[in-house]
């Protein structure tokens, strides 16, 4: 297969980031709040039920706030609740470690080297790119980044994928997706028309039919990279 562009989800796939609960610990403490990991994980789940996660589509920045008001609430946190959830959605990444796998890294050079078109598509927005892509030395790396706001659609919308083929000037058939998510990442590009493959380093997927690889690495081995 010729492949002239290589198009990555970011979280879990380039990317690996802070546990949530860690990181809402970590600002809760710096704010006076004392909460277990236990009890922050609680509240998050009870906080998830209430919320629609497509509703970022609509939301985008605000989505997270009433997330963090309703984790706050659930958490019984005696504060300004809206004043807090604010400084959370804003300063979330300053308290989050982020890095990129090991894998990831060789690959990106490896294909700059090659001068292989790149991109990626995440369901994140863009004040979150804006911030985690400085922190691994790769802004302005990209070709294209689709993010929520460009469109105001998420994967697995086939929209979100034919714009990043549209913007890159790529045939389809000449592009490949990696993501580590099978509805969003890997059915969503699929259903798009792209030859795609889901990044599961753990070897937790038994799904058939789902073209699997451990490593990024392993883009070498299927001499879509030489």
């Amino acid at each position: 297969m010729h492949v002239d562009a290589v198009l990555f989800d970011l979280g879990g796939t380039l990317i690996k980031t802070s546990e949530i609960p860690h990181v809402m610990k970590k600002i809760l403490k710096e704010h006076g709040i004392e909460r277990s990991i236990k009890e922050i994980s609680q509240a998050r789940i009870a906080a998830e039920k209430e919320l629609d996660f497509r509703d970022l589509a609509r939301l985008l920045d605000e989505f997270w706030v009433q997330w963090n008001v309703r984790i706050l609430n659930n958490l019984q946190a005696k504060t300004k609740i809206e004043k807090l959830a604010r400084f959370i959605a804003t300063h979330w990444w300053d308290y989050s470690h982020v890095t990129l796998f090991p894998d990831a890294e060789d690959i990106l050079l490896l294909l700059k080297k090659k001068n292989v078109k790149m991109g990626v598509i995440t369901n994140g927005l863009q004040s979150d790119v804006d911030q985690i892509l400085p922190k691994i030395g790769l802004q302005n790396f990209f070709d294209i980044v689709v993010v929520i706001d460009t469109l105001r659609k998420m994967k697995p919308e086939k929209e979100v994928f034919h714009y990043a083929l549209q913007e890159l000037k790529t045939q389809l058939t000449h592009v490949i997706y990696i993501g580590d998510e099978i509805e969003a990442d890997y059915k969503g590009a699929r259903n798009a028309g792209l030859t795609t493959y889901l990044i599961d380093r753990e070897s937790k997927v038994n799904e058939e039919g789902v073209n699997t690889i451990s490593s990024l690495h392993d883009l070498c081995k299927l001499k879509i990279v030489e």
